[in-house]
């Protein structure tokens, strides 16, 4: 193993870019940590705690009055009925009336700055009680074409912007490759809470926040859409096939009574992970640029 005072700042700084294109954030600690002999040594200190207790057990009892007095309280305390215990109020909104009020909020916006303040006011959704913002969108409210991820990922919910930090930057390479730049599209995503953790939303949580970005869609009126993801494809598109088997088709959606034209793609983070899947991505932003320009 070379030691980093043996490196030259060059190679000290491929290093670091090495370990940040492969997700490694933190450096916990100092010097390595053998595990297994920490392992091997909690094991040890639990069994001669266990060892000693079984020897106290096995001393002679204590017989004077003042240890049958305390035997009998332990006893009695033992037989004692249990303190009820008081029941966790139930706080979660039945699903279809979570639905029903998420879907009477959407519509209650006109514009799409309506909508951000009611979604923000909105309280039917656990994913919000976890999330520092709710990631609205970012961009040109009047453009007509919109980029739709599936979630904010931790950048996004600190910046409160869709497509933040590593993210947000490889999007804009992909963008700029076709001629288009963020400034001049609406960037959002299917979901505007964070799920904790990164995890994919539950089938409750994305059905209560269906409304809110089928009513973006209807209030911004785009003509195209860039689907990016598996989970923001499976939403619209439907099905379960993965985004390697949908990206590159194009799909005519109905959200609102309008027709819009959408087209499957890799999210950013898929190129970042699989920087061999940039050609398949290279493949379907030349088709959609295309299609735009006609």
């Amino acid at each position: 193993m070379i030691s980093s005072d043996a490196m030259s700042p060059a190679e000290l700084a491929a290093l670091l870019h090495f370990h940040a294109e492969a997700g490694v954030e933190w450096l916990l600690e100092e010097e390595p940590v053998d595990r297994f002999a920490e392992f091997e040594r909690a094991r040890a200190e639990r069994g001669a705690a266990r060892a000693s207790q079984d020897n106290r057990s096995s001393q002679p009892m204590d017989s004077s009055p003042a240890s049958a007095q305390r035997d009998a309280r332990t006893n009695a305390a033992s037989r004692a009925p249990a303190a009820p215990v008081a029941a966790t109020p139930q706080l979660a909104i039945p699903h279809e009336e979570a639905v029903a009020a998420a879907r009477a909020a959407a519509q209650s916006a006109g514009t799409l700055e309506e909508l951000k303040s009611v979604m923000e006011a909105f309280s039917g959704c656990a994913l919000k009680n976890s999330a520092r913002n709710t990631v609205f969108a970012d961009g040109d409210p009047n453009a007509r074409i919109m980029v739709i991820g599936p979630v904010p990922n931790g950048d996004d919910d600190r910046e409160g912007i869709p497509f933040s930090g590593k993210q947000g930057q490889m999007l804009e390479r992909m963008l700029g490759a076709i001629g288009l730049n963020r400034e001049n599209l609406l960037l959002t995503n299917v979901i505007a809470w964070r799920p904790p953790g990164n995890r994919v939303p539950s089938q409750r949580e994305t059905d209560i926040c269906r409304p809110f970005i089928e009513r973006q869609i209807i209030l911004a009126q785009p003509r195209h859409l860039l689907v990016l993801g598996n989970f923001a494809v499976r939403f619209f598109f439907g099905g379960n096939e993965s985004i390697h088997h949908m990206r590159g088709q194009w799909r005519d959606l109905d959200i609102g009574g309008a027709t819009v034209s959408a087209l499957a793609s890799l999210h950013p983070q898929d190129l970042i992970s699989a920087p061999g899947s940039k050609r398949l991505a290279w493949q379907d932003l030349l088709a959609f640029r295309a299609r735009i320009d006609v």
